[in-house]
């Protein structure tokens, strides 16, 4: 195992000579643009919303529309609906939705936050984005 620092946050933990790091610094996602397949840029990670009792990502919210910080819409984005792409030459966060399908999702105002423990706003989001359960991979469907 080593362990990596870089002043712009990326820090790493790595085993063997597996490519993506199994570890990285929390602070590093915010501000990373995010994408969908076809390439568009839907938006950049605002926060990271961390589930303390579970110790775990649950959400990272993302800023969509408006220019330059004005008039953006913020969204809730489950944390298991996105994908780190690190093979490509720059790395991105991967959302499989639609910019004209995500302009149509439960967003927020950046001074009225929902109740991201409500059990109903968590499985609209879950139900929007297709995400699996809380606690299970994307990739798999099993249980972590």
């Amino acid at each position: 195992m080593s362990y990596e620092h870089h002043p712009e946050g990326l820090d790493q933990l790595t085993e063997g000579r597996e490519p993506a790091p199994r570890l990285m610094s929390a602070r590093w996602p915010i501000g990373e643009n995010v994408y969908n397949h076809r390439g568009e840029k839907l938006g950049d990670i605002k926060e990271i919303m961390l589930d303390v009792q579970e110790g775990k990502v649950a959400y990272a919210v993302l800023s969509f529309g408006g220019f330059l910080g004005i008039a953006d819409k913020l969204f809730a984005v489950p944390w298991n609906a996105l994908t780190l792409k690190l093979e490509t030459l720059d790395q991105r966060f991967l959302l499989d939705v639609e910019k004209e399908h995500l302009e149509s999702a439960p967003g927020f105002d950046k001074d009225a936050w929902p109740d991201l423990n409500d059990p109903a706003y968590v499985e609209q989001l879950r139900l929007f984005y297709q995400a699996q359960p809380s606690g299970t991979s994307r990739r798999s469907g099993t249980s972590r």
